[in-house]
């Protein structure tokens, strides 16, 4: 019995290993899964983006309580269903992924992992499980399929730019911190004296500085003596003049990156519009900075 039993055993190891080691399957799964260049595929990453799309839908009406206590039974199942779903998919991903750890600790790989935790960890903590809306990073997959990542380069523009304005932004930033700080702290002298004033304390004060300065307005707490009103204007109006800096910084960055690319000309097409750091020309494949 005992030697069968070890026979069994080493029957289903063989089997698992058989199939955790099956080239063939991985190489037609990873072209479905991770190629859109085939039909397959991209009928696969059109069922995957409609499936996302359904399943942040679920989340969002399981919010709504007129409609969850109507069908809260169906939209618990169908959120089972398609966190099952995603966590298959996740593990199918890593089986025929020819680089497992790449894709694990990739930027998809991190987030299709986010995807599928929520659900599990609302089981220890009831709200997280609303966290199943970071399934919508996932849509970033729609550029790949329908083959729009050119306009990532718009993006890519953008995230240079403030990463160069970064220095610039955070001295602004401080500067501004600075300035609310002190327009509370002049409030509170003024305001903090008067009976019932929501302006009891310095934090309180530095909260409606940054209201009014953003021109938010929220009205919670409002100034009631002629001289408090007359610097409630002032702030208000030094709002609409600051809040357009970075933007300006921002601006004047991202047209200057522009400039750049666009006279990064290649010496044997002529044809400008190249990446800043780039060493071939993307349109005819020959060497940028001098004939070869």
């Amino acid at each position: 019995m005992k030697q069968q039993n070890n026979s069994i055993l080493q029957a289903v190891r063989n089997k698992v290993n058989a199939f955790l080691h099956n080239k063939e399957l991985k190489e037609k799964l990873y072209v479905i899964i991770f190629e859109s260049d085939t039909p397959k595929g991209k009928l696969f990453d059109v069922f995957l983006i409609g499936f996302i799309i359904a399943s942040v839908l679920v989340v969002i009406l399981e919010s709504v309580v007129t409609f969850s206590d109507h069908f809260r039974l169906a939209l618990q199942v169908l959120e089972y269903v398609f966190t099952a779903f995603f966590t298959f998919e996740y593990l199918v991903r890593i089986y025929c992924s020819p680089k497992p750890k790449k894709y694990i600790f990739s930027f998809f790989g991190i987030v299709d992992l986010l995807a599928t935790l929520p659900l599990y960890l609302g089981v220890i903590f009831t709200s997280a499980r609303y966290l199943l809306v970071i399934r919508t990073f996932r849509l970033i997959r729609i550029f790949r399929v329908f083959k729009l990542f050119n306009f990532l380069e718009e993006g890519n523009l953008l995230l240079v730019s403030l990463r160069l304005s970064s220095r610039k932004i955070f001295v602004f930033f401080f500067f501004v911190l600075i300035l609310v700080t002190s327009i509370g702290t002049i409030m509170y002298m003024i305001e903090g004296t008067q009976p019932d004033t929501a302006f009891n304390n310095i934090p309180n004060c530095i909260y409606w500085a940054i209201v009014t300065m953003t021109t938010v307005g929220y009205g919670d707490i409002t100034p009631v003596t002629p001289v408090g009103r007359f610097i409630s204007a002032c702030v208000m109006l030094i709002g609409y003049t600051i809040i357009a800096v970075p933007t300006g910084i921002v601006s004047a960055t991202m047209i200057k990156e522009h400039r750049k690319r666009s006279e990064l000309r290649c010496p044997h097409c002529l044809r400008t519009g190249h990446e800043e750091e780039a060493a071939y020309c993307k349109y005819c494949g020959g060497k940028l900075g001098g004939m070869s």
